[in-house]
């Protein structure tokens, strides 16, 4: 199934998404083993046995075709009506073939709290219940299987009710993550303009105020003129340093970011990752964080790009050596072993440690290529996570 992946909360969309969600739901249709195993060994006579298996499929087919439909939009009346059928379903088998098909009753209240919105299941599946005792109150010998359906399907009822909340919570939980990185994205483009237009809005009035003047001193007074200039030149050069400060600062990369950015590009390519815990960088210096994180994306390019692994492992530790403190970055894969190949960016990965004073060390690992990279610490702390 590697690749395959069918979101929370989300209707599958493609042939090989529907197989992964038949299979997964028909795992639970082996509890089933009683009713067919009462058409097979229950006496029952051939027009009977035809009739409990036209029943039996007819049942199966309308709840995968309930499951299936769940989160397509249906008015709450559809669905209360297809629960009904189910459940007449249950009742008119239950009561002519015999107690073991009151197993029936626990589908249809897993369906109840999978299909309907939680305020109208937490009294339909009690409903089913009630339904399923009065119906094994009827058939022969059905109080003795009722004590062990009761709790069953009490509990897969609301254990539905619960997964779907569970699923609504977490779809909420990704729109509101989306909106506060839009918030941020948009709150950092503001701090650009904002930095920018201080930075420039000074260096190009002056500009234009003194190339006015030196043009209307340089027919007259060519040396004032080119004093002019030479300020012109100046403050020019200082302008583009600033502008470049301001972008180099807007573009630094971030580790918290780059593990977000990692755990992504990784889960996209199909390869199983284990990341750190969120790390507290906040006594880390910025060129320090930064060197580690262009390390970390060039590191997780090249796993994506060239070495075919199936799982990727990146470690985020404070450690204590000889020369003092240092926060080691470790990535490590199960691929080929090509991360070290020419061209994959290391040497520039390399200069850029160095220039904080770190180090980079790569090799083969068993299987797979592991990197590790360090920085010298003076103080700070990093959390790290398996």
């Amino acid at each position: 199934m590697s690749g395959v992946e069918i979101g929370i909360g989300q209707r599958p969309r493609t042939p090989t998404q529907i197989a992964v969600k038949l299979l997964w739901t028909g795992v639970w249709l082996a509890y089933l083993s009683a009713p067919v195993s009462d058409l097979l060994h229950g006496g029952h006579s051939d027009g009977v046995r035809v009739l409990g298996v036209v029943g039996l499929v007819a049942f199966v087919a309308w709840y995968f075709t309930l499951i299936f439909r769940t989160g397509r939009g249906e008015t709450n009346g559809l669905v209360f009506g297809s629960l009904a059928v189910l459940a007449a379903q249950s009742s008119v088998l239950a009561l002519t073939l015999g107690r073991e098909w009151l197993v029936l009753f626990v589908y249809v209240s897993v369906a109840s709290g999978a299909a309907l919105p939680s305020r109208y299941a937490r009294l339909t599946v009690p409903a089913v219940c009630v339904l399923m005792t009065v119906v094994a109150l009827s058939v022969p010998e059905g109080d003795e299987y009722l004590a062990s359906l009761l709790l069953p399907s009490l509990l897969a009822g609301f254990s539905m009710i619960g997964v779907r909340a569970l699923i609504r919570t977490t779809i909420e939980l990704r729109e509101a993550r989306a909106t506060v990185a839009q918030l941020a994205a948009n709150e950092e483009r503001l701090r650009l303009a904002r930095d920018l237009h201080d930075l420039l809005g000074h260096s190009l009035s002056l500009i234009t105020l003194k190339s006015e003047l030196a043009g209307r001193m340089l027919p007259d007074h060519p040396e004032r003129a080119a004093e002019q200039v030479a300020d012109i030149e100046n403050v020019s050069r200082q302008a583009l340093a600033d502008v470049r400060e301001a972008v180099t600062g807007y573009r630094r990369p971030r580790l918290p970011g780059e593990l977000a950015g990692a755990r992504v590009a990784l889960s996209a390519a199909g390869i199983t990752v284990r990341l750190p815990e969120e790390p507290d960088l906040t006594e880390v210096a910025s060129e320090t964080e930064s060197a580690l994180a262009w390390a970390l994306r060039e590191a997780v390019t090249n796993v994506v790009r060239h070495s075919g692994a199936h799982r990727c492992v990146v470690e985020l530790v404070r450690r204590q050596t000889l020369e003092g403190p240092v926060l080691e970055l470790s990535v490590e894969d199960d691929g080929s072993g090509a991360d070290g190949g020419p061209g994959t960016g290391l040497t520039g990965m390399r200069e850029r440690l160095e220039k904080v004073g770190g180090t980079l060390e790569t090799g083969g690992a068993r299987p797979g290529f592991r990197l590790v990279a360090r920085v010298p610490l003076d103080q700070g702390a990093v959390g790290s996570g398996a």
